[in-house]
């Protein structure tokens, strides 16, 4: 019979602990010639509650030299924008933008109600802010193509996902009690509609997971986070270890009302800081942004960066342009290059700004048919100009989140 949650009241300290030797998303794998290992159960929401994450997952992921997760979400930067819904502004005579509606958007991981990031890519953020390794067991062009020459693949487009999976708070219950094995059954069962879908979504990429994981652990201490619907049953990725000649085995669940030092020490790396020193600027972001492929730049254009918070659905960008492309040409002031660039909505202003830093900046709402309404600040060298863009949901555009991600960019 399974043990039941323990309490367990440290009174020296004054703090409370959880065990809940139940609870089974992580396990440690070694033996076999491999460098202890941990590999983790995630799931693919920004819900607050799988951000409970135990202190054991924490030690095992400050302790990582890789941090190995399915897909390297953050090359879907420049690919996907998450929000589902647009947001509306009403302007007052001033040219203000203001709402009386204050819900979260939708997104493609969840809402804005939720966490910044889903939880795996919460582990990626973490990876690259600290300065570890990042390695990807799969690529996001397979698991784009994953069901392209199958059978099923016009009944699987025309029933639509959500009417072959469980109910996602199901799913999400068993996650949170961290019950691998019913979790397991209950998608395998939902999936019978289709006879091979289980064996393509899920078993022939637990064969793959697992001979990448096998390679990297010889090298390297891993963190690995997959799916938690990877690793339980018969062919799943613990057994597949197993089979390997690898020990796993479950580390059990603690959980301190008080911020472990491991939890701490994670918790240090909320943002990253970019530095250009051949263009002669700086910025925080909050994780490592991409260099956006932008096709429509023009011939000026020296650099386009772009970060997502994927669950959230903000969007953080930085584009560098030369000043003057035409040595021939006049300079063009401050206030003209901003009127190119910050094409507001006719009821809006452009507002002109002192920095804390000195100098000056234009800033406002812009509009287009890639970003929708966004916020823009424009500041300038002498050699270059900026644009910082930053947009989101209903909550993050009537907030002041933009400005503090626009404070944190600065020119030499």
């Amino acid at each position: 019979m399974k043990n039941h949650v323990l309490f367990f009241l440290l009174p020296f300290f004054g703090t409370a602990q959880t065990i809940d030797n139940n609870h089974e998303l992580l396990w440690e794998i070694t033996g076999n010639g491999a460098k202890t290992s941990y590999l983790f159960g995630t799931m693919h929401t920004n819900d607050k509650r799988v951000y409970n994450i135990s202190d054991s997952t924490f030690i095992a992921l400050d302790k990582a030299e890789v941090i190995s997760l399915e897909v390297d979400m953050f090359s879907l930067f420049d690919r996907a924008d998450t929000r589902l819904e647009e947001v509306k502004f009403k302007f007052d005579r001033e040219g203000k933008p203001y709402t009386s509606n204050k819900e979260g958007s939708e997104t493609s991981y969840g809402n804005e109600d939720g966490m910044p990031h889903p939880l795996d890519a919460f582990f990626q953020q973490y990876c690259h802010n600290s300065g570890k390794i990042f390695i990807p067991l799969e690529t996001v062009e397979f698991q784009e193509n994953l069901l392209s020459d199958s059978d099923f693949r016009p009944n699987w487009r025309r029933l639509g996902i959500e009417s072959i999976l469980p109910d996602p708070e199901d799913i999400l219950q068993l996650y949170l009690a961290g019950d691998i094995y019913l979790l397991d059954s209950k998608v395998k069962r939902s999936m019978h509609v289709f006879p091979n879908l289980y064996d393509e979504v899920i078993v022939k990429r637990n064969f793959g997971m697992a001979e990448k994981l096998d390679s990297l652990i010889q090298i390297h201490s891993v963190f690995c986070g997959i799916g938690a619907g990877h690793l339980a049953g018969a062919v799943g990725v613990i057994n597949l270890l197993k089979r390997k000649g690898y020990s796993v085995r479950k580390v059990v669940a603690s959980f301190d009302e008080n911020e472990t030092e491991a939890e701490k020490n994670i918790k240090e790396f909320r943002d990253y800081t970019y530095d250009n020193d051949t263009l002669g600027f700086h910025a925080l972001f909050p994780g490592k942004p991409i260099q956006k492929e932008d096709y429509f730049a023009t011939d000026d254009q020296l650099l386009n960066l772009i970060y997502r918070d994927l669950g959230q659905g903000n969007s953080y960008e930085i584009e560098v342009y030369k000043r003057n492309a035409d040595p021939d040409s006049e300079l063009l002031e401050l206030e003209a290059l901003a009127e190119i660039h910050i094409a507001s909505p006719s009821e809006s202003s452009m507002d002109k700004i002192t920095l804390d830093e000195g100098g000056e900046a234009y800033q406002g709402l812009g509009q287009n048919y890639r970003e929708g309404i966004h916020w823009v600040r424009v500041i300038a060298s002498e050699d270059t100009f900026i644009v910082i863009k930053a947009y989101g949901g209903n909550k993050f555009m009537n907030s002041t989140r933009a400005f503090g991600f626009f404070d944190n960019v600065w020119i030499d």
